[in-house]
């Protein structure tokens, strides 16, 4: 690991000496700033990936998101998994976790600590940071790391550098349910060599009530600050630094056992680039980047106190890197090569103080215990790939890439019966992934898209290392499996989109298969009984393993009709049907079917729109996983916007206006709560919201 820094940063010192010596350089006093490689998507035909999805505006959403998952409920095809209002994680066609690569600005990631996900990578950055997200919605592209269900990019805002000097922005929010605040600033300041932007934000959410007035203890408070250094050598090379550091406090999770404490998060980037560098080799870029998360969960306030006290301290270190060559062998074949390398390090534990005995009797010396919750874990993924494209004629481009990621796993410090179990050594992965796909412009204003992608994950550090913790939808305990395979996704996917000859008709549709292979579930053993809580149920433990008989398939499509020139109509829906033949049922966390129907107007001055939300009945689920049958239900959002001066922006929303009391079948059920059984979390009921922001 050590050897692949040292050549990264060699290679940007390096890099950055040949450049500041070469002849084409021109001094000018207007600087033309290198594009780095935050996004992926530039609207670019020759350069794009295939079946992608694009949102940004967020200003315009009007409602304050609580975190960064909140910002996918209204991209088509994605659902949210909520323990509550901070641990909130993005789906994408049955996919989540691991399965999804998710990332900021091209590459920066950062883990989560806590076994039980408080901490997944949406609470790390605050919303309004956020400028648009990018999704590639398959493994079709190799670039951007080993990538199995899809790839979620979170573009950051970057400097308007139309504007030289200071400017900034101010907003705050606020909402009725919960009687939540939100509140930002940004200061930003641009010379021609130079830039900076630095933003601070804080958000304390209180429980909100849902649709039966049911208070649903979800609390939480974080600060955010990030700062943002740019500095151009040349008119055609860019070095960036971003530093952002993010304080979660008093967190309450209603379907986890504990609340969190404290969610303390580091995160650090550095991103350089040289562009026109000559005809054959066009650009060289390096991304490197370092992320700690430091977590601390108890059962202080939960019934569970009274018998036992638990707090938890984990800590997650993430640290990774990207090098990447584009050239162009041929005028109409463009390739991007290159290497990148992902370490994750955790470790952490818990400590029980066991205050009664099995009779509920009160013990005269309370007994301790320590248990080992990541074991000194470690998962290092090192990638290479080349990914081509080639021009065939104006309308047409083909796309292939090949990947290969050699990914080595091991455990320092397992517990006695972890180490008795299993053969534990370091094990080695050698994943081979790839992609071909062809995108067509049949006509101007037609576009037809074909691809097959070929995707590997390796078992993430739960599935390997968890060491009886619930960490599931249900009560059971989890038990992890060093010896688990790398699980497969041959996902296959035709989409087409277009418009009409006025432009006042959009539509799109994808149809997608995925055959899975090794697919990771957790199976219950009957011949492993619980460790901890001996006398509770159920007895038996899940333990992870490989399924090879499993598969989804389903689509999303799309029809928008603009009419008065500023008014549309606007449908969506997303679908997909999951099945486990092993079992006999369907893969966890499958969402129903979903409908959306909108009716807008977007003008200069103001814009509104109305969405009624129509979600069905979901019966195809995973009993093993500890799933139910989930009601379908309906509710009705209207958002408003005015900009009553140049940089003054106000708005105001009314959600689930019916007052509708339901639940997401994505959502996990309470647990440790006093006043609930464990039935899945309800959503907030009827909410409104007001919205300023002000820029100067």
């Amino acid at each position: 690991m050590k050897t692949f820094y040292s050549a990264l940063l060699c290679a940007l010192i390096t890099t950055v000496s040949i450049a500041q010596t070469n002849p084409k350089v021109k001094d000018t006093t207007t600087q033309k700033v290198t594009t780095l490689d935050e996004v992926i998507i530039t609207g670019n035909l020759k350069t794009d990936p295939i079946h992608t999805i694009v949102t940004n505006n967020y200003d315009e959403t009007i409602v304050q998101p609580k975190n960064v998952a909140d910002l996918f409920n209204d991209i088509n095809g994605f659902s949210v998994i909520k323990r509550g209002n901070y641990a909130i994680d993005p789906s994408f066609r049955a996919s989540q976790y691991e399965q999804l690569n998710v990332q900021y600005d091209g590459g920066t990631k950062a883990m989560h600590a806590c076994p039980n996900r408080m901490d997944p990578i949406t609470t790390h950055v605050i919303p309004e940071e956020i400028s648009k997200i990018e999704i590639i919605k398959g493994p079709y592209t190799v670039r951007y790391g080993a990538t199995f269900g899809g790839i979620v990019n979170l573009v950051t805002q970057k400097p308007n550098y139309l504007d030289k000097g200071f400017h900034g922005k101010a907003s705050a929010g606020y909402e009725t349910n919960g009687n939540s605040m939100v509140n930002m600033f940004q200061l930003q300041y641009i010379e021609d060599k130079y830039d900076i932007v630095g933003n601070v934000g804080y958000r304390d959410f209180g429980s909100y009530e849902d649709g039966n007035g049911v208070e649903i203890p979800s609390s939480f408070r974080s600060t955010d600050y990030g700062v943002k250094l740019g500095y151009n050598f040349t008119d055609n090379q860019r070095l960036q630094a971003h530093w952002r550091q993010s304080f979660g406090r008093d967190v309450q999770h209603a379907a986890l056992m504990m609340d969190t404490e404290y969610d303390d998060s580091s995160i650090l980037s550095l991103d350089y680039k040289i562009s026109d560098l000559g005809e054959t080799v066009k650009s060289f870029s390096a991304k490197a980047y370092y992320s700690y998360v430091d977590h601390l969960m108890t059962n202080f306030d939960r019934p569970s106190f009274v018998r036992m006290a638990a707090e938890s301290s984990v800590e997650s270190t993430t640290i990774g890197g990207k090098l990447e060559l584009n050239w162009q062998p041929a005028k109409n074949l463009t390739v991007f090569s290159g290497l990148d390398a992902m370490t994750i390090a955790r470790d952490g534990g818990r400590t029980r103080t066991m205050k009664l005995n099995m009779m509920g009797m009160p013990l005269a010396m309370p007994m301790v215990f320590n248990d080992k919750v990541w074991q000194d874990s470690y998962i290092n993924d090192y990638g290479v790939f080349t990914e081509a494209k080639w021009a065939i004629n104006p309308t047409t481009v083909l796309t292939a890439g090949m990947r290969y990621d050699l990914v080595k796993s091991d455990i320092q410090d397992p517990e006695d019966d972890f180490a008795t179990r299993y053969d534990l050594e370091e094990k080695t992965d050698n994943n081979v992934s790839g992609t071909v796909s062809i995108k067509r412009l049949v006509t101007d204003n037609f576009t037809l898209e074909a691809a097959y992608g070929r995707g590997v994950r390796s078992a993430n550090m739960i599935e390997r290392y968890i060491n009886h913790f619930t960490v599931g939808q249900d009560p059971y305990e989890y038990l992890g499996n060093p010896n688990l395979n790398p699980e497969v996704n041959n996902q296959f996917e035709v989409g087409f989109k277009g418009k009409n000859s006025k432009n006042n008709f959009n539509y799109a549709a994808s149809f997608y298969y995925s055959k899975f292979e090794n697919y990771i579930v957790a199976v219950v053993d009957p011949t492993i009984t619980r460790k901890y809580m001996p006398t509770a149920m159920p007895q038996e433990v899940k333990v992870f393993r490989n399924l090879d008989n499993a598969y989804k398939t389903g689509f999303e499509a799309m029809a928008k009709v603009n009419f008065l020139n500023d008014f549309y109509f606007k449908t969506e829906l997303a679908y997909v049907y999951a099945k486990n033949n092993d079992l006999s049922e369907s893969l966890p966390l499958t969402p129903p079917l979903n409908s959306t129907f909108s009716l807008g107007v977007n003008r200069e001055k103001y814009w509104a729109k109305v969405q009624y939300n129509i979600t069905s009945k979901q019966e195809n689920i995973a009993e093993s996983f500890g799933e139910t049958t989930t009601a379908g239900y309906e509710t009705l959002d209207i958002k408003l916007g005015v900009k009553p001066l140049k940089n003054l922006t106000l708005g105001i929303a009314a959600l689930n206006i019916f007052d509708e009391a339901y639940n997401n079948h994505l959502n996990f059920s309470f647990t440790n709560q006093a006043d609930f059984g464990r039935t899945p979390i309800t959503e907030p009921g009827r909410n409104f919201s007001a919205f300023v922001q002000y820029q100067f």
